[in-house]
């Protein structure tokens, strides 16, 4: 891919433009109003993606994870997001990395939006993962909205990616592990079957706190139970299996089925390169 010209950005008051590390592709970013999360970059790498046909991205914020898959993929993709602001800002980052040709983005609230034309081959979701009455939800609109069930709740969610992917077709989440069981009991009430979860976790010695779940529209029943993603070596700094992702070294997490079982090889960090914007923490 071609550099970006900064240039273009069209940046607004508060916006910055932030490297996504692989690719050459740059992202608009805002503290007041929306920055992507670690949460949304393994996602990206742990979904399963067709080599074509049609992906869509559900609650796409600004726009993140269709941008990390077009690294992936040659089909195009949808990414449908209801808060305006980050639409916009979603729009403004594929046009700044050349990418309208292979993304779109809609402003839609998922609970009506319908598809237009074949159902998708695969569809991406980072949901709001805490219930509206709980935590404090009153302050930054933008912010509230992203992380608590305001404008749709966890069934709203999975209505939706079921209504829009075909049978057969994959949809992958990333949610906290506190709500799996209410995740699997609802997927599979709107025929999808779970098939691949992977735990992670930010120690190795610490309770995860995130969970990345691929199920399958009309699957068979069955489930393979991925090892632990470990975020932070004994060393502080990012497990090698998480650079390797962040730099462009690996384009997905490792399908450890190809592996008969086993980690791939770790691939280091290499000194020199830059840095972009990523908050470690989940939403």
């Amino acid at each position: 891919m071609n550099p970006v010209d900064e240039s273009t950005a069209r940046l607004q008051m508060g916006e910055r433009l932030d490297d996504l590390l692989t690719h050459n592709l740059k992202i608009i970013q805002s503290p007041e109003v929306f920055s992507f999360s670690l949460d949304a970059v393994l996602l990206a790498r742990f979904a399963g993606v067709p080599p074509r046909g049609r992906m869509l991205d559900l609650c796409t914020g600004n726009g993140v994870i269709p941008l990390l898959l077009t690294t992936r993929t040659d089909a195009s993709i949808d990414g449908v997001e209801i808060q305006p602001r980050l639409a916009d800002m979603a729009r403004r980052s594929v046009q700044l990395n050349g990418l309208s040709h292979k993304i779109k983005i809609i402003e839609s609230d998922l609970r009506e939006w319908k598809v237009e034309g074949e159902l998708y081959d695969a569809v991406t979701v980072n949901p709001p993962y805490l219930p509206l009455q709980s935590g404090d939800h009153k302050g930054n609109p933008h912010q509230a909205m992203a992380r608590h069930e305001i404008g749709c709740n966890l069934e709203d969610v999975i209505a939706a990616t079921s209504r829009a992917v075909r049978p057969g077709g994959r949809v992958s989440m990333v949610h906290r592990p506190s709500r799996l069981v209410d995740i699997i009991d609802c997927m599979r009430r709107y025929r999808l079957e779970p098939k691949r979860i992977r735990f992670v976790h930010p120690r190795q010695e610490a309770e995860s706190n995130m969970v990345l779940i691929e199920a399958s529209r009309e699957g068979k029943p069955e489930v393979r139970l991925l090892p632990p993603l470990i975020v932070y070596g004994e060393d502080g700094d990012y497990s090698p299996e998480l650079l390797a992702v962040f730099y462009g070294k690996a384009a997905e997490l490792p399908d450890f089925k190809r592996n008969n079982g086993r980690a791939p090889v770790a691939v280091k960090r290499e000194k020199g390169n830059g840095g972009g914007s990523v908050n470690s923490d989940s939403q």
